[in-house]
């Protein structure tokens, strides 16, 4: 088992690697570190090769793992309530016994839920793998969960095992997004876990808004007034005249950028490099902001971040997945805008995809059996997976459940008794990987922290990219400009 777990991310979704601001989802914006051998941490981060998708090895077969005998306690480790809650509500036989201990027939589930703030989750994860090869069988890691940001960290080291390690084939796989197994695809071609969630973007815009200002809430209609981003531009300065902004933060759009880049973050040399469509994130949301269109500056999950969940935030959109507002715009509060039906949801002007949460078992457990049958019951059975939409309002990682819904009778209460899942499913299908490296959540959070002195004023453009190359660098010493 390799000795030292790589502090890698790779950047999807924010919203995949740390969650601090709201009580489920993705989030990913975490600090990384390094897990030595001893257990301590450290702030030096161990780089890798920048990494694009590698192609899963379909000739791999399952092993028969039949006649193992399984262990009587199921370590699960995890940073908040969301995967307890899907396990909770629909895998056949738990029993919840309270809020960190269950049973799955004669076995003792053991919740470990550490939340992601300063990387807590990560840190707690690697120092307990680290002690995986000399802890008792009732005490080691069975089944641990990772973001997108994050994955590649350890999706190439021995602490995960393949899929087919399990007894899982890849045939019993086949109606999962393709994106969804790229993300969890080591560099030898094996699959190390599997995600219940597709996480393809949409632009959910205020339906109050979108009457006053574009006269219509209709999705088409609301479409064509942000189709693309010169569009959105104009329709952000008409907001902005009828008294709404456009977004709650410069960041809220970033990922819709970072996503449709046409060169990694890294190049073959290692060298920075940005991205036209990142630099006109720059100049389109400096713009913006100082036109008043956009409300602060700040970062997600913050208080002028959330304010637009309400009608007195007075804002007009927020671009996520699902999960952003199933778990993180108080739709069960009450006077918030999801609660009361008032969000819509369009393609916006690029497609993207933000954040998921995948199912990894962990190399030593004796539990091989249930976790391979966790992972079956939540990411393949089409049925549970169903009710996971219809229960949840998640999208869910199966093609044929979603153009099923989609093609259905079904509605979202949040979005108004609207059908989102079409556009969703359309977008899942597109999603692409090539430009991914593993330096990609450091180079995302680097990036927004340095341009935020440029936003507010306190720094020119050329000063706040040095302030970006110097933090990302010392992050990464093997980078360069």
């Amino acid at each position: 088992m390799k000795k030292r777990l790589l502090a890698l991310s790779m950047a999807m979704i924010m919203a995949a690697g740390t969650l601090a601001g709201c009580n489920g989802g993705n989030t990913g914006a975490s600090t990384t570190t390094t897990t030595d051998t001893d257990g301590g941490s450290g702030s030096t981060t161990t780089e890798a090769e920048p990494t694009k998708a590698p192609e899963l090895d379909t000739t791999v077969e399952a092993e028969d793992i039949s006649s193992e005998v399984e262990g009587s306690v199921l370590n699960i480790y995890c940073w908040n309530e969301e995967f307890k809650s899907r396990l909770t509500d629909h895998y056949p036989g738990y029993t919840e016994v309270d809020a960190t201990h269950g049973k799955i027939g004669d076995i003792d589930v053991v919740w470990n839920i550490t939340p992601s703030d300063d990387n807590a989750y990560q840190n707690n994860l690697d120092e307990t793998l680290l002690k995986q090869d000399s802890a008792a069988a009732d005490d080691k890691i069975d089944l641990f969960l990772v973001e997108a940001d994050y994955a590649l960290k350890y999706v190439d080291t021995d602490y995960t095992l393949p899929v087919t390690d399990l007894g899982i084939s890849l045939s019993e796989l086949s109606n999962q997004y393709k994106y969804t197994q790229d993300v969890m695809t080591s560099s030898d071609g094996k699959l190390k876990g599997l995600s219940w969630q597709g996480c393809p973007g949409v632009l959910i815009y205020n339906r109050e808004a979108a009457k006053a200002v574009i006269g219509s809430d209709e999705p088409a209609d609301v479409q064509a007034a942000v189709k693309d981003w010169d569009t959105y531009k104009a329709t952000a300065a008409d907001m902005k005249a009828a008294g709404y902004y456009m977004t709650a933060t410069v960041n809220d759009t970033y990922r819709t950028f970072s996503n449709n880049v046409s060169v990694p973050w890294v190049s073959a040399d290692k060298k920075v490099q940005i991205d036209d469509n990142i630099k006109r994130w720059v100049d389109d949301s400096k713009e913006m902001y100082d036109a008043g269109q956009i409300k602060s500056t700040e970062n997600l999950w913050g208080d002028a971040w959330s304010s637009g969940f309400y009608p007195d935030g007075k804002v007009f959109c927020y671009f996520g997945p699902a999960w952003l507002i199933n778990f993180c715009m108080a739709a069960d509060t009450d006077g918030s805008i999801a609660n009361q039906g008032g969000w819509g949801a369009t393609e916006g002007p690029q497609g993207f995809f933000w954040g998921g949460t995948w199912i990894c078992a962990a190399n030593g457990t004796d539990n091989k059996a249930t976790v391979a049958d966790i992972m079956r019951k939540l990411t393949v059975d089409k049925d549970i997976m169903i009710d996971i939409v219809k229960q949840d309002d998640d999208f869910v990682n199966n093609q044929p459940a979603m153009e099923e819904l989609a093609a259905s009778d079904y509605t979202s209460a949040v979005f108004g008794g609207q059908n989102p899942l079409g556009m969703f499913a359309a977008g899942a299908k597109n999603i692409a990987l090539d430009k991914i490296s593993a330096y990609d959540q450091g180079c995302n959070e680097e990036f927004q922290n340095a341009m935020k002195d440029y936003f507010d004023g306190n720094a020119d453009y050329d000063t706040a990219l040095n302030k970006f190359y110097d933090a990302i660098t010392t992050k990464y010493p093997a980078l360069s400009k």
